[in-house]
């Protein structure tokens, strides 16, 4: 039964989640480590130590960095975080940097000491930062979650040691209460004043971005593909929405995201195709938060077996969450939602993730697609049934599925990844 309590853990789990961040969350992350090192110390390091997950380093690899002059990489977002970085704001650490530090972002670049390792036995999402100035040293780490801070230390006195423990959802609300069901019906019955803003902000935020994306030169311009080669139907809009947020964020575009899961594109591929289907029913907002909450809550359903970091491409899951929110706002119902979920996980279920960049944005068109896909399947009585490849009994088992599948099955997948990206 769907109680209280769990719809306050509910409400929670979105204000966790729904956040707003600019730039690619890793290496905002990075940054956001950096500039507490910074504070820690009381200055500028004159020598960094980095050490950090390989999934990190992928993630940071071919990104540029906001605010920084067109810099990519794990060092342009720690020298961003050092020179400019305001740790108070979050993941809006670099959301202000005036155009005037960009020199001394990259001097600082160029001229400061830096050690990279990536050790074997990090957690998939591990930043560990070491500064040194003269005879003052500080180090700050981050773990499991972007800006879950677990230790700081300042000449080698402790001054935070939380416990690293191996879950993703380190210090968050307890994401177990979430199922298919229990998330429709919160969606029908929450008060919205309690949502509204997060959801509001979410729409306006990603559409501006989006907007962007396809008015100006970013990226691979996928979603300007998507509109010059193809009618502006509904669907492909909702396509070229995403994808368009994505090659605008992925390629340094200083408009913030509100992010899901840890992730922007996840966020972006969450609501954009939402937002269209709305406007093209002329539903009402109400009914737009409410698939809107659908959407997001199934989308961190998904990830919270995943982790936020994996070599299974966290854009599936949001396109997943994405034919969920369409399928609501059909009024098709827990079957129908349950269904386009489980037909959109047989579709795409295998396309890995080899770092954020700006390919991103076609692969996150193409899940778009899947979870469209899904929902006409179902609406058209053609579903794929328990034992099609790992669709499970029902859909909270297929969703445990691909939790196994990529956390377990991936685990090899990922390390070669890594070993071929860091080759080239």
């Amino acid at each position: 039964m769907f109680t209280k309590d769990s719809e306050k853990k509910y409400i929670n789990i979105l204000k966790e989640e729904l956040l707003l961040a600019t730039g690619c969350t890793e290496p905002i992350s990075i940054a956001y480590c950096a500039a507490i090192l910074k504070d820690v110390l009381g200055e500028q390091p004159e020598k960094i130590v980095a050490k950090v997950s390989g999934n990190i380093l992928k993630n940071v690899k071919s990104v540029v960095v906001p605010n920084t002059g067109g810099l990519k990489g794990l060092l342009a977002a720690i020298s961003a975080g050092i020179v400019a970085g305001c740790a108070d704001a979050g993941l809006q650490v670099i959301a202000s940097v005036p155009v005037e530090k960009y020199p001394e972002i990259k001097a600082y670049m160029q001229d400061t000491d830096f050690s990279i390792e990536c050790p074997e036995d990090a957690k998939m999402l591990d930043i560990f930062l070491y500064g040194y100035s003269g005879n003052n040293s500080a180090a700050v780490r981050i773990a499991n979650s972007h800006s879950n801070v677990i230790y700081i230390e300042k000449n080698g006195e402790a001054i935070k040691n939380l416990p690293l423990i191996d879950s993703p959802e380190d210090n968050l609300t307890d994401k177990t209460v979430l199922n298919v069901k229990d998330i429709v019906e919160f969606a029908n019955n929450v008060d919205l004043a309690e949502v509204s803003a997060l959801l509001d902000n979410q729409a306006k935020c990603n559409t501006a971005i989006a907007e962007e994306g396809l008015s100006g030169d970013w990226g691979a311009g996928i979603g300007k593909l998507i509109f010059s080669n193809n009618e502006k139907s509904v669907k492909n809009t909702a396509k070229a929405y995403a994808a368009a947020a994505s090659d605008a964020r992925m390629s340094g575009c200083e408009m913030p995201v509100v992010i899901v899961s840890g992730s922007g594109n996840q966020g972006i591929t969450a609501s954009m195709p939402v937002v269209q289907y709305a406007l093209s029913l002329g539903v009402t907002k109400e009914k737009l938060y409410r698939a809107l909450l659908v959407s997001n809550l199934v989308t961190i359903h998904q990830k919270t077996g995943i982790g936020r970091l994996s070599a299974y491409c966290g854009a599936v899951s949001a396109g997943c969450g994405a034919g969920a929110g369409i399928a609501y706002l059909h009024d098709a119902g827990y079957e129908g939602i349950a269904g386009t979920i489980n037909n959109a996980v047989a579709i795409l279920s295998g396309m890995i993730c080899d770092g954020a960049k700006p390919s991103c944005a076609a692969k996150i068109a193409s899940a778009v697609e899947a979870g469209i896909l899904g929902y006409e399947m179902y609406l058209n009585n053609h579903s794929f049934s328990a034992g099609d490849g790992i669709v499970g009994a029902d859909v909270e088992k297929t969703i445990e599925n691909v939790g196994v599948l990529a956390r377990n099955g991936m685990r090899t997948t990922d390390r070669t990844i890594l070993e071929i990206m860091t080759r080239q």
